[in-house]
Parts: structure tokens; C-alpha cells; sequence
């Protein structure tokens, strides 16, 4: 059973200072009229790979034996993880191999190969096996950091639970987009241990919501996933080891539209100036639904790692 406490967060947090951003946390740009709630933005998009999973990456590597080093890292991903991994393998001179599916975004590859990481491309539910058994044989002997089931990697995503009330003691809400749970754990057992009095909501897309429907059952469920355009979150099933560690620290998964994703890129790019991927604009489309309540909300616009195509497709009002 994974359990991370606040403390090792404060560590991660020392540990990865000098290597990821502070991001900034700053007000959408809507009305009070035309919002249920004051919504503010946690930007990890401006993070040096585009997303918040250098957070965690980072306290991963930072944790490695000399000889985990010299026998290399992989990881398997949608894309962010394995960009995040692969950068601070690079700056670290550690092989890095990562393993990511065959329709992964164009943006993601690029950056993956910018940073000098090896790719192995597999189907989609071939990836979700690595995440779900924890290895891949072909790479037996390099250590495993996995993307989200990692005490490390929830530790170094907690960092931005400490930083929101830093900024914000008075949050009433925090929305995390969902995707295996490393960065909604890390996230709520922050704030909880600070704050316990303070909301932290998972939001997921229409087409892939198993958090929401294991918290309509009590356990740990399946449920059928429709690939999207949003491709940072969104999977088949909650992992049991992290349905026991969510299950008591979030108070809930808001299940958001295609289409309202789509909107909120629109809106975060209209009117701050903000380019976010699916999974990043899904807090804000949550948070627009009122279910977070009508007190400040923080949503954490996880990464901005989208292809330009399809960003210049949403922008024209569509919904690749």
C-alpha cells in the first residue's frame, strides 16, 4: 500500500528546487457574472516539459542509487511522463528508455526525442499493462519508475498542493485532472495535512471516468474507454493501490464533456493567454459546472502539450 506523508513532500519539495518552476497562480480572466466561483489557474504547463510530471520525475531521479543510475530508468506514459522522465535523464547523463502508445501526440514524440530517450511505441492497452503489472521484461535489469504509482512521483506532485496554500491559505476548492492518481494524491494528502477543511475534486473525461464510476461503487472499477483528443488522462480502470489511497483523500471525480473541455482551451487561450492540452483544460471545465462550489476554486492546469493542430482546430470552434 502506498502512503506519503506531508513530510516527504516538504523533502521532494527541497530536493527538486533548483530544477522545476514555482508556477504561478493566477485568475481566469471571466467575469464573477459568468462563473459560478473566482477560478484561479495553478499553471504547470510552464514547467520545463510542459506539464507538472517533471515534479515528480525529478524527485524519482533524485532518490536513485548510483547503480540504479548506471543501469538506466524507463517509464510508461501517454506522453508527459515520459518527456519529464526523459529530460531530467538527459540532464543527469542516465540512459532513459520510454515506452508510450502508438498514437501518441507528435508534440510529445518530438520532445521525447529532443531529449535523447530511446521510444518503444505499443498499443494502447499493451502500455496500460505496463502501468498495471509494473515491468516490461524487454527492459528487466533498468529500474521502473512508474508514472503515477510511486511514492516518489506523488511526493514531487505534492509540491503543488504546499505551493496553492502558500499562495491561496484560504482556497475552499482545488480540481485535479485525473489520470492514474499520482498527481491528485500528491495534491490532496498536501492540503488535507495543511488544510483538511479544504475540497480536492478529481475531474475526468465523459470518455474514460473510472475514479467516478469506483466512487459510485464503493471498490475499485472498470469501465469502457473511447480514445480522445484528451490524452493525459482518461484510462480503463482505477488501480486498486491507488483506489485505496484516493478513495479517502478525494471528495469526488467531476465528470466533464469533450465539448466542454474543448470550450475551456478556447476560453484559457482567449482570455489569459494560456495554451493547455485536454487534460490541462479539464479542471477548468469542471470547475465551470458549479459542482466545486461558488467559493475561489483552484484549478491545476496540468500541461500544455497539445498538438498545434489540434489546438487551431478547437480554436475554430471544433472538437477534434
Amino acid at each position: 500500500m502506498i502512503r506519503v506523508s506531508v513530510d516527504e513532500i516538504e523533502q521532494a519539495k527541497r530536493r527538486i528546487a533548483s530544477s522545476t518552476l514555482r508556477s504561478p497562480l493566477v485568475r481566469l480572466g471571466v467575469d464573477r457574472r459568468d462563473a459560478p466561483a473566482d477560478i484561479y489557474l495553478k499553471l504547470e504547463n510552464l514547467q520545463p516539459t510542459g506539464s507538472f510530471k517533471v515534479r515528480g520525475a525529478g524527485n524519482a531521479i533524485a532518490l536513485l542509487s548510483e547503480q540504479e543510475r548506471a543501469h538506466g530508468v524507463y517509464t510508461c506514459s501517454a506522453g508527459n511522463m515520459a518527456q519529464a522522465l526523459a529530460w531530467h535523464a538527459n540532464r543527469t547523463s542516465i540512459p532513459c528508455t520510454v515506452i508510450v502508445p502508438d498514437n501518441a501526440p507528435e508534440t510529445k514524440l518530438a520532445a521525447i526525442k529532443r531529449y535523447g530517450a530511446e521510444i518503444i511505441q505499443l498499443p494502447w492497452d499493451e502500455v496500460w499493462q505496463v502501468a498495471i503489472t509494473h515491468r516490461y521484461p524487454p527492459l528487466e535489469g533498468s529500474t521502473f519508475i512508474h508514472p503515477f504509482s510511486d511514492a516518489a512521483m506523488i511526493a514531487g506532485n505534492g509540491t503543488i498542493g504546499l505551493e496553492i496554500l502558500e499562495d491561496m491559505p484560504e482556497v475552499d476548492s482545488v480540481i485535479v485532472p485525473y489520470g492514474g492518481g499520482g498527481l491528485s494524491s500528491g495534491v490532496a494528502t498536501a492540503i488535507k495535512a495543511r488544510r483538511p477543511q479544504t475540497k480536492v475534486y478529481a475531474c475526468e473525461p465523459e470518455t474514460a471516468a473510472p475514479l467516478a464510476a469506483s466512487f459510485a461503487a464503493g471498490s475499485a472499477e472498470k469501465v469502457k474507454r473511447i480514445p480522445s483528443f484528451v490524452d493525459g488522462i482518461g484510462s480503463e480502470n482505477v488501480l486498486p493501490e491507488m483506489w485505496d489511497l484516493v478513495n479517502h483523500l478525494l471528495d469526488g471525480s467531476i465528470v466533464v464533456s469533450l465539448q466542454a473541455i474543448a470550450a475551456a482551451i478556447r476560453m484559457l487561450f482567449e482570455r489569459n493567454r494560456v495554451v493547455a492540452e485536454g487534460a490541462g483544460a479539464a479542471s477548468i471545465a469542471a470547475a465551470l459546472t458549479g459542482r466545486a462550489g461558488t467559493r475561489p476554486v483552484v484549478c491545476i492546469v496540468s500541461g500544455g502539450n497539445i498538438d498545434l493542430a489540434k489546438l487551431v482546430e478547437i480554436l475554430h470552434g471544433n472538437v477534434p
